[in-house]
């Protein structure tokens, strides 16, 4: 599977690349052939993770992002108060997401970034290849991911579905972490009538925090706006 070598020090959260081969033939049987319902933030919004500062938060440039990568602070297109999120343009990748009140958004030249303060919740959205990645579409694309991580993270849990939506979720489970194993879920997103480019946007938490993570990526995929 094809590998960009100035992409190797940049592969933490995510777990991009580079796929296992040997586990594809395992995870391809791990997404229901049923589409399930889409994600519900079960009545929970972004003012319940969100610090009232009135978007402050996202005048601050953080260097999360790995060694080698330049960020840059993403444009904030709105601030809403009342709804306790800001919406943010990550024009590297043509994207749109609303993040809380109190995080912090930057970019560099192929994705966009956000996290909490505490950095304890994080967030990254990619443009992906498909061909690139050596898999047919989005669909082959999360069920390789799943047998891929499995094989490299000893330990972790991971399942994928497609939503009736034609999204896939991607739930990782007892992920290795700083103090305490994480969850990680990925939103594969796929680009109408291209079936050979789409969207990867992951969002990783505390393993106890995997519920309300699951919350906050129904609240981030509901305001998730893509320029295809």
């Amino acid at each position: 599977m094809k590998f960009h070598p100035t992409l190797k020090a940049r592969q933490k959260e995510s777990g991009r690349r580079p796929f296992l081969l040997a586990a594809l033939a395992l995870a391809w049987s791990a997404i229901p052939a049923r589409a399930e319902p889409d994600l519900d933030p079960g009545g929970l919004t972004f003012k319940d993770f969100a610090v009232s500062d009135n978007g402050t938060s996202f005048n601050q440039v953080n260097p999360m992002i790995g060694s080698g990568a330049q960020p840059t602070q993403s444009k904030v297109l709105h601030i809403d108060s009342a709804g306790g999120f800001a919406r943010i343009r990550f024009a590297s990748i043509r994207t749109e997401v609303a993040m809380p009140l109190g995080w912090q958004a930057q970019e560099d030249w192929e994705r966009g970034s956000g996290f909490s303060a505490d950095k304890r919740y994080r967030l990254i959205v990619w443009r992906v290849d498909f061909a690139f990645e050596g898999v047919n579409d989005a669909e082959h694309y999360a069920a390789t991911k799943v047998g891929a991580i499995q094989a490299r993270k000893p330990g972790t849990r991971a399942q994928a579905r497609k939503l009736s939506d034609g999204t896939f979720l991607v739930v990782y489970q007892n992920v290795p972490g700083e103090g305490e194993p994480r969850a990680v879920f990925d939103l594969v997103v796929p680009q109408p009538g291209q079936a050979k480019q789409g969207v990867l946007m992951t969002l990783g938490v505390p393993g106890s925090d995997a519920e309300r993570g699951l919350r906050l990526m129904a609240l981030l995929k509901q305001n998730l706006r893509i320029d295809w």
